[in-house]
């Protein structure tokens, strides 16, 4: 059953119409969530030759899942409680609930049913037609989806904005709301800039980390042992959860109950596997945090993509590559890996999981270039959604950004504009909360650290409960209830700045690199 808010709110004038508008609002949710399921079967388990009949379930389901959404009713409930709503100004989550379902319905009754099963059918082929061409290493494979999904993707945000402003506004305000690509661009561009001047700092130090241990020989089966190991440790919980295996790494949640992790892994690429699953972890256990008895309101959902990935990037990050974290799960990998790192202390480890090194893919960059892969992309989708850059000349385009900001320059299509499956997904405009989320997982390490006094001996003892109830505590409960960066600036007591992930990372890898910090 759906929830209520509490017994005084139950026993209004009211309750009969919101708890109506919960009832509507969780199928539609729970329609959606069936497509969830087949989306994450089709990246898992799925063999290829369903993917023409998976697109037909998928879009179906996208139909009715959008025919629920925009319901007439929803419409003349929200009506209905909006107009009263001054009576209950003072109950933050009923109001948040209203505001939010409003701002979701209004949005879904601009989108045609047709435009929104189209995308779901396109993009359905278009993820499996780019496993193909990113294993062949052949863009010309998957160029007419993109080229099919950028079409279908111009008439939403067109519809959306009704034609006003910049379209990729339209599309980054479903994954960040009330943010805008100029508002980002001021973000980027200063942070940027500094990221590379450390980036050149470290290139010319005399201190030489090496990651050759990370090449070496870690058995799959090994791995799978030691990144569930980690996952758990930290707090994810395999009783609502588990692990399987994907082309792209992810996090998929279907409900209540239910959220699923995936992973690559190579044997000769420690990293991949074991960060990215700490990565996804943190995306798991913010879904496993959400109000469970919310389930289909916005007070049952994740704020917004930013936050989400302030939750992967500080669980892989800012714990996963710490020292403290090392000194007390370094053990663990010992006994999984007894040959591999017979020969390897605890510090030589550490050194070499954090090796700053421009590589070419953005899952397995080091912190401190991983915000220049999120700039290449933004500046990218933004010029291919516009027009400005014809598909044709993606290739080209990926690797002269990547010549400018990380010089180097791929020299395949799979290490270059292939490596992404965000696109072939439809998600233009989802990228930028990655950066966003370095940003919001600094801050929120930093005022944590602040609370505790120290996190290392905590993290050391692997003991992560405190550090996983803090972010409970100010982050998960609340599901949308505020708007991201008040959620953000409402855990760590102060407007959002880029200082605490500069500082983090001019203290770790200035250390790490022996480099004084420019004054």
């Amino acid at each position: 059953m759906a929830t209520r808010l509490s017994e005084d709110f139950m026993t209004s004038t009211h309750s009969a119409k919101y708890h109506e508008l919960s009832l509507l609002l969780r199928e539609a949710e729970l329609l959606s969530s069936c497509g969830s399921v087949l989306s994450w079967d089709e990246q898992t388990y799925m063999p290829k030759g369903g993917a023409e009949h998976r697109a037909a379930q998928c879009s179906l389901i996208a139909g009715l899942a959008h025919e629920r959404r925009t319901d007439p009713r929803i419409g003349e409930l929200l009506g209905e409680l909006q107009s009263s709503a001054g009576d209950l100004a003072d109950n933050e989550e009923f109001v948040a609930n209203i505001r939010e379902v409003r701002r979701s319905y209004d949005r879904y009754t601009k989108l045609p049913k047709r435009l929104v099963e189209e995308i779901s059918r396109v993009t359905t082929l278009s993820q499996q037609a780019w496993v193909d061409a990113r294993a062949k290493s052949r863009f010309d494979l998957f160029r007419p989806w993109l080229e099919q999904v950028l079409a279908l993707k111009r008439e939403e945000a067109a519809a959306v904005s009704n034609g006003q402003g910049d379209p990729y506004d339209a599309l980054l305000d479903d994954y960040e709301p009330a943010t805008t690509a100029a508002e980002l661009e001021q973000i980027f561009q200063p942070l940027a800039s500094q990221l590379s001047e450390l980036v050149a700092a470290i290139s010319v130090s005399e201190q030489v980390i090496s990651a050759e241990i990370l090449e070496r020989a870690f058995a799959r089966s090994a791995q799978k042992t030691v990144v569930e190991q980690a996952a758990k440790k930290i707090g994810f919980d395999f009783h609502r959860g588990r692990i399987d295996e994907s082309a792209h790494p992810f996090c998929s949640s279907f409900g209540p109950g239910d959220c699923r992790l995936t992973t690559r892994y190579q044997e000769e690429a420690f990293n991949s596997a074991f960060f990215g699953v700490l990565h996804e972890a943190g995306h798991g256990m913010y879904e496993q945090g959400l109000p469970a008895d919310k389930f289909g309101l916005p007070s049952g959902q994740a704020a917004s993509l930013g936050v989400h990935e302030s939750q992967s990037r500080l669980w892989e990050n800012l714990v996963g590559r710490s020292m403290a974290f090392w000194k007390g799960f370094f053990p663990t990998a010992q006994v999984n890996f007894p040959e591999v790192l017979a020969d390897v202390t605890c510090e030589q480890f550490y050194a070499a999981i954090n090796q700053v090194q421009p590589s070419f893919i953005r899952v397995e960059a080091d912190e401190v270039t991983y915000n220049l892969h999120i700039m290449i992309r933004f500046e990218l989708e933004r010029e291919l959604l516009s027009g400005n850059l014809p598909v044709m000349d993606l290739p080209e385009a990926w690797n002269d950004r990547y010549d400018t900001y990380l010089h180097i320059r791929p020299a395949s299509d799979r290490e270059g504009c292939l490596q992404d499956i965000h696109w072939s997904a439809g998600l233009l405009g989802y990228f930028p909360t990655y950066a966003l989320g370095n940003l919001y997982a600094a801050e929120l390490m930093a005022a944590a650290s602040a609370h505790f006094g120290s996190l290392d001996q905590l993290i050391e003892q692997q003991d992560f409960a405190a550090l996983l109830d803090w972010l409970r505590t100010h982050i998960h409960q609340y599901g949308r209830r505020y708007a991201p960066r008040k959620l953000i600036e409402q855990a760590i007591g102060h407007p959002v700045s880029s200082q605490p992930l500069l500082d983090h990372l001019w203290t770790k890898f200035g250390t790490l690199y022996q480099i004084p910090r420019p004054v």
